[in-house]
């Protein structure tokens, strides 16, 4: 009876090694996925915040408190991309920043820029 203890121990131990392999393995491959998912969100988010933005400055001019408060939502995106992924999305000319100068947006009215 020993012999079969034996044999399903050690049964048991490689069963318990490979599932351990194949997690350590799953996990390294659905980290960065996760990380890129994160980080599409975070453009996404900046996007939306930037044609709110567009949208008040159309419709009720720079200087208007819509404007201001959209500024200021597309602000924090930014800033939570940054220190989330230290890059933030620039829908205007499509690419990630790896510099937190957004308020050297030309757009942000001249009122704004020592808010900072």
């Amino acid at each position: 009876m020993k012999p079969s203890h034996s044999r399903n121990r050690r049964s048991l131990l490689k069963s318990f090694a490979a599932m351990t392999t194949m997690g350590a393995f799953l996990f390294l491959v659905a980290a960065p996925a996760a990380h890129a998912d994160e980080r599409e969100k975070c453009r996404q988010r900046i996007e939306k915040a930037e044609a709110r933005l567009n949208y008040a400055i159309t419709k009720h001019g720079e200087t208007s408190k819509e404007a201001r408060e959209r500024w200021h939502e597309l602000r924090a995106e930014r800033e939570h991309c940054w220190a989330s992924h230290h890059q933030w999305w620039s829908g205007r000319d499509r690419r990630w920043h790896t510099e937190p100068d957004w308020d050297r947006d030309d757009r942000w009215p001249e009122e704004h820029e020592h808010e900072h």
